[in-house]
């Protein structure tokens, strides 16, 4: 069990500080703040033992609309494809080829669909 961590409150406005403070910062009174002694939040539950492992393959999916491309990884990636209205992140080492990639999947996109938006930061 986590043991009780200490807070600072002062008496006459309840601000609370992590360390003893002379002077209260919200109501400029002087010698207010008492020490107070917080037990802190239970941890959340485990997963149970009764949690069975199971393949990825065999988990039910729930039918999404998808855009399949003709990049077979690509969309293998996804899930099937991409999922209209959803927004995917993709990050990796610099000269890797994200940027070429996303330009000739917005094309296919664009092809298919029509505008695409392509931000980059």
């Amino acid at each position: 069990m986590p043991k009780p961590k200490s807070v600072f409150v002062c008496q006459n406005c309840g601000n609370e500080s992590p360390k003893w403070l002379g002077r209260c910062p919200e109501c400029n009174e002087w010698n207010t703040y008492v020490e107070s002694l917080v037990s802190p939040a239970p941890k959340a539950a485990s997963l149970s033992s009764a949690t069975q492992v199971q393949e990825l393959s065999r988990l039910p999916t729930n039918s999404v609309p998808r855009l399949a491309l003709p990049l077979a990884e690509f969309n293998r990636v996804l899930g099937g494809g991409i999922v209209p209205g959803s927004m995917v992140l993709i990050g990796g080492d610099p000269g890797i080829g994200k940027s070429t990639l996303l330009l000739e999947v917005a094309g296919m996109i664009a092809e298919r669909v029509g505008k695409v938006l392509y931000v980059s930061g």
